[in-house]
């Protein structure tokens, strides 16, 4: 690699060099309407950076890499930081495995003006001495995902296109992507395991949601898709099991 920097890109009003994952998802999920987008640094490395783009009800990532001559994003190669910048400027419309189509309409600014006022103290003490269990494991990670799944109806066994949304510890579906109000609201603290299912002759990417009480069975468009779903729901689980395994060695000792 030539240059594993491209100091033209990281010139971008809307790059921010120090954003994470969870920071960006945080920030779009909060400020952004569906289309707001900004650049940052790759977990990968050097050379990579992550394109981070609010969509309806949760955030998607995009990589983009240099090669030190050129930059490749998505379907496209582009032998200028100037071409890159003009194609945003087309406002580019992006669709991945699940079909849901991104329309990129809004850059994040990196610096934007906020009124220099602060709070003043008026009493400051000390509540506890003690470390608190409930603060280390309270959970901050948006870890958010939408987009269709069909579902095998409860009573009647047939299969009904569902707009499915992960965020935090929830995962929603609704009768429609437009829908106000979730059909059901499944608390993954209840979740047994989450993988793939095998027992449906006809379809290859299911994905079996045991809660306890009832088994999900949801069908995906896509085995990367289902791959997608399953891992995220499965890095929920084991970040759930290991908060209740530090809460119960918590309890133990007190």
């Amino acid at each position: 690699m030539e240059n594993d920097t491209n100091f033209e890109v990281e010139l971008l009003p809307w790059y921010h060099p120090t954003l994470s994952r969870h920071t960006a998802e945080s920030m779009l999920m909060q400020n952004g309407m569906d289309g707001t987008y900004l650049l940052r640094p790759s977990s990968k490395g050097s050379g990579e950076y992550a394109l981070s783009v609010k969509c309806e009800q949760a955030v998607k990532h995009f990589n983009i890499v240099w090669t030190g001559s050129e930059i490749k994003f998505g379907q496209c190669t582009f032998q200028t930081a100037s071409d890159f910048v003009e194609h945003f400027k087309n406002k580019p419309l992006l669709c991945g495995e699940s079909g849901q189509v991104v329309l990129l309409k809004i850059p994040y600014p990196r610096d934007i003006s906020e009124p220099d006022m602060y709070e003043s103290v008026t009493l400051h003490a000390e509540f506890s001495t003690a470390e608190d269990s409930r603060i280390i494991n309270t959970d901050f990670s948006l870890n958010s995902k939408e987009g269709f799944l069909t579902k095998m109806g409860r009573h009647f066994k047939t299969w009904r296109t569902r707009w499915f949304v992960l965020q935090r510890n929830e995962l929603k579906y609704f009768k429609q992507k437009f829908s106000k109000n979730p059909i059901r609201v499944l608390d993954l603290n209840e979740c047994k395991e989450c993988c793939q299912d095998f027992t449906q002759k006809d379809k290859s990417c299911v994905i079996k949601l045991d809660m306890g009480w009832r088994v999900f069975l949801l069908y995906s468009v896509s085995e990367q898709d289902m791959d997608d779903w399953i891992k995220r729901i499965n890095w929920r689980l084991r970040a759930n099991r290991t908060r209740g395994s530090i809460n119960s060695g918590n309890s133990g000792n007190s």
